[in-house]
């Protein structure tokens, strides 16, 4: 319990922040620009505390009940009689490129908070794991192109990488584009070697949420080799003659290359008989095992009740990297990587209007609180690194020309423009309930997700 407390107050700082962020950012070119703001609101509701600014505007301050966005009203004569004296105030009445300076500085300034955030990180230094592969699954996509154990990542399509993080999102950049993915890898011996993986036509496959490293056939470093720890006693193990320092090279002739490798081999296969071949000391042995099984979450999965050993802290230590620069170098850094974050996500949306995307990547509230609760516990710079991700996918989200986002009233002032008066009334409500649809179904799809997520189906 103390555990989804801590979740859900972690979702509701983050949420709290970013939103407070992107209404700022209207609120603050609205004032600049001479638009009259009645109200600043952050979450929706009843308000939970009001407070009111001081003249000549009075603007009222709400923190609201709903902690799920947030509003920044306007003087606006579409909404109410205006005072006269008042009118060259109001939203309506200012000129159409004031209009649009304000409805873009919402998410401007969730990109702002991204370059500030990533600013911020390189400065303190932003750790990080050294690419370096610990295992590579038999007949994989890896293993025919030649990846080996050990080999660490030094490129990826020609722009270098010094950590698995950075890799990733270059990977993930490559797939996207014709689906072969260049590495330029180099062996323990220090020989360098440039490797093509080939997934051409598998970009929908590789994106479902935690499929690509599986699906290319990768294990990142370190990789737990498949040596029993220990073993319970009266377990399927155990009657088998499984002992302690054994190492599992095969399951009925299918190579093991790590612990990982081997407990997905067990779960697999509940109550089957299978042959291990393990190396004892300097001997290669064959031995017979009947896998136990158990429930989990409504399924049947195999155990065989074997544990593995510890990993040493040096195993980690070796692998640790630092991405740290000085103040003024880790601003351009900071905008490269909102940038390369911004270009990858506007990508990975594309892909997904085509199909060419899993549409499981999408995630809903209930994932948010998850990511943002884990990244809490993690330490200041993992939330960080999530808000600065977050609120360049708000900003994002926000400039899709769908009414009742910004994008939307963008697209409502172009329009006016190119029209040379105001839209009707007529079209501005169905414009509306089809924003209003368009976010009841949006919202439905990513709670679907978020609860596929949690139980599995």
């Amino acid at each position: 319990m103390l555990y989804i407390g801590w979740r859900l107050l972690a979702f509701v700082v983050a949420i709290g922040v970013l939103v407070s962020v992107h209404e700022f950012g209207h609120f603050w070119v609205a004032r600049r620009l001479g638009f009259k703001v009645l109200r600043f609101s952050i979450g929706f509701g009843r308000p939970l505390l009001i407070w009111r600014g001081r003249g000549p505007d009075f603007t009222e301050y709400w923190l609201s009940a709903i902690p799920l966005g947030g509003y920044v009203k306007m003087l606006d004569e579409r909404e109410g009689p205006v005072a006269q004296v008042e009118q060259h105030r109001a939203f309506n009445r200012r000129p159409i490129w004031q209009r649009i300076a304000v409805l873009l500085a919402g998410p401007a300034f969730n990109f702002l908070f991204a370059i500030v955030a990533y600013w911020v990180m390189f400065s303190m230094g932003v750790p990080g794991t050294k690419a370096v592969i610990g295992a590579v699954v038999e007949d994989s996509v890896a293993a025919r192109a030649g990846l080996e154990a050990n080999d660490e990542i030094e490129a990826v399509g020609g722009r270098p990488t010094t950590t698995w993080e950075g890799a990733t999102l270059v990977i993930y950049d490559e797939l996207l584009g014709n689906g072969q993915i260049a590495l330029e890898v180099r062996k323990p011996s220090g020989a360098e070697r440039n490797i093509v993986l080939d997934v051409r036509g598998r970009s929908r496959e590789l994106t479902e949420p935690a499929a690509l490293y599986n699906g290319l056939g990768i294990r990142p470093a370190p990789a737990v080799p498949a040596v029993v720890g220990s073993v319970t006693p009266g377990s399927a193990a155990e009657t088998a003659g499984l002992k302690s320092g054994d190492e599992v090279l095969r399951g009925d002739g299918h190579r093991i290359a790590d612990w990982e490798q081997w407990v997905d081999f067990i779960r697999k296969r509940p109550g089957q008989s299978v042959t291990l071949d393990i190396r004892r000391g300097g001997d290669t042995l064959q031995v017979p095992v009947t896998i136990g099984s158990v429930e989990e979450n409504g399924t049947t999965v195999g155990r065989i009740g074997a544990s593995r050993p510890q990993i040493p802290a040096s195993a980690f230590e070796a692998l640790r990297a630092e991405q740290r620069y000085s103040v003024l170098e880790a601003l351009p850094r900071g905008l490269a990587t909102t940038w390369q974050m911004t270009s990858l996500t506007l990508r990975m949306l594309g892909h997904m209007v085509v199909g060419q995307v899993s549409l499981k990547n999408m995630s809903g509230p209930i994932a948010i609180a998850t990511v943002a609760g884990d990244a809490a516990q993690a330490g200041f710079r993992a939330f960080f690194d999530v808000l600065a991700v977050l609120s360049i996918s708000l900003g994002i989200i926000n400039l899709v020309p769908i009414p009742v986002l910004d994008g939307g009233q963008v697209l409502y002032q172009v329009l006016e423009w190119i029209k040379g008066s105001p839209l009707s009334e007529r079209a501005l409500a169905v414009g509306q309930q089809i924003g209003v649809l368009f976010l009841i179904v949006l919202m439905s799809f990513v709670f679907y997700n978020d609860l596929t997520r949690i139980f599995g189906s």
